[in-house]
Protein backbone atom coordinates (compact mmCIF):
# COMPACT_ATOMS: atom_id res chain seq x y z
CA UNK A 1 0.00 0.00 0.00
CA UNK A 2 1.60 3.23 -1.17
CA UNK A 3 0.22 6.49 0.20
CA UNK A 4 1.08 9.71 -1.59
CA UNK A 5 1.54 12.15 1.28
CA UNK A 6 3.15 15.48 0.62
CA UNK A 7 4.30 16.86 3.94
CA UNK A 8 5.20 20.52 4.07
CA UNK A 9 8.31 21.35 6.03
CA UNK A 10 7.42 24.20 8.45
CA UNK A 11 11.01 25.49 8.24
CA UNK A 12 10.47 26.66 4.66
CA UNK A 13 8.63 29.85 5.72
CA UNK A 14 6.88 30.21 2.36
CA UNK A 15 4.55 33.04 3.37
CA UNK A 16 7.01 34.92 5.55
CA UNK A 17 7.80 38.45 4.47
CA UNK A 18 11.47 39.36 4.26
CA UNK A 19 12.17 41.65 7.19
CA UNK A 20 15.18 43.27 8.71
CA UNK A 21 14.79 42.30 12.36
CA UNK A 22 17.85 44.25 13.54
CA UNK A 23 16.65 47.35 11.70
CA UNK A 24 13.21 47.00 13.29
CA UNK A 25 14.85 46.64 16.70
CA UNK A 26 17.01 49.74 16.20
CA UNK A 27 14.01 51.71 14.93
CA UNK A 28 12.11 50.75 18.08
CA UNK A 29 14.95 51.68 20.40
CA UNK A 30 15.56 54.97 18.59
CA UNK A 31 11.88 55.87 18.56
CA UNK A 32 11.42 55.05 22.23
CA UNK A 33 14.59 56.93 23.18
CA UNK A 34 13.43 59.98 21.23
CA UNK A 35 10.00 59.84 22.84
CA UNK A 36 11.46 59.57 26.35
CA UNK A 37 13.96 62.35 25.55
CA UNK A 38 11.11 64.70 24.64
CA UNK A 39 9.06 63.69 27.70
CA UNK A 40 12.05 64.19 30.00
CA UNK A 41 12.80 67.71 28.80
CA UNK A 42 9.11 68.62 28.81
CA UNK A 43 8.92 67.56 32.46
CA UNK A 44 12.09 69.53 33.31
CA UNK A 45 10.66 72.67 31.68
CA UNK A 46 7.31 72.20 33.45
CA UNK A 47 9.13 71.77 36.77
CA UNK A 48 11.01 75.04 36.34
CA UNK A 49 7.88 76.89 35.22
CA UNK A 50 5.83 75.67 38.18
CA UNK A 51 8.54 75.93 40.83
Amino acid sequence: MDVNVRAVDPREHINEEPRNDFGDLMMGFTGMFGFMFVIFFAMVIIKFLVG
